[in-house]
């Protein structure tokens, strides 16, 4: 099932996420069903990464998927996952700066700098413990959908003089003025 997307301004983007109850009665079922919406809800929206925070559940799950970037990227053409409660065990000092965009927050694209490598632990989408290097774009994937998890966007991490350029199309996203091919929450925008 397609899910709506919260946009910028919308307050579910600012929360830190809850870990998913793994203990709950149908965990298996409802993560399932939940990962599902999302990698379908990302792909309709044209997406390669979302995080449960973005359509409004306020839980550590985020999917990504870099297929659709392997033509440039080719390291990418079978990186799909779904991490659940992940968390960042280590991450590189070297660092790489790269253009961003994000579905929440429609046609704004900042560079960011992020590690080059992190490695990262979450359970899959069958609810098995794994644990990663990851390193470039799928390092930079995965770090944008936890910092969803954290309640940070990409546009926090920007520079002070860019996050300022940005703040006007910022203040016209959050009030409504704004057009997406997916669909978004109507309770995403402030009126």
């Amino acid at each position: 099932m397609i899910l709506p997307i919260y946009i910028y301004g919308s307050e579910v983007l600012r929360e830190r996420a809850s870990d998913f109850d793994i203990s709950a009665p149908d965990a298996a079922g409802t993560i399932s069903k939940l990962v599902s919406d999302m990698f379908e809800t990302m792909y309709q929206a044209d997406g390669v990464g979302l995080a449960a925070p973005q359509v409004g559940k306020s839980i550590r799950v985020l999917v990504v998927d870099g297929a659709p970037l392997a033509d440039d990227m080719p390291e990418l053409k079978n990186f799909k996952r779904a991490m659940i409660n992940p968390v960042v065990l280590e991450e590189s000092e070297e660092t790489i700066e790269y253009n961003e965009g994000c579905l929440s927050i429609p046609d704004i694209n900042a560079g960011v700098v992020r590690p080059k490598k992190i490695r990262v632990e979450y359970l899959d989408e069958n609810l098995f413990k794994r644990e990663e290097e990851l390193d470039n774009f799928a390092c930079r994937m995965v770090q944008h959908e936890i910092d969803h998890l954290n309640g940070v966007l990409f546009t926090d991490l920007c520079a002070p003089i860019r996050k300022k350029m940005l703040q006007s199309r910022l203040s016209n996203i959050m009030n409504g003025k704004v057009k997406t091919h997916y669909k978004t929450a109507p309770s995403a925008r402030k009126r």
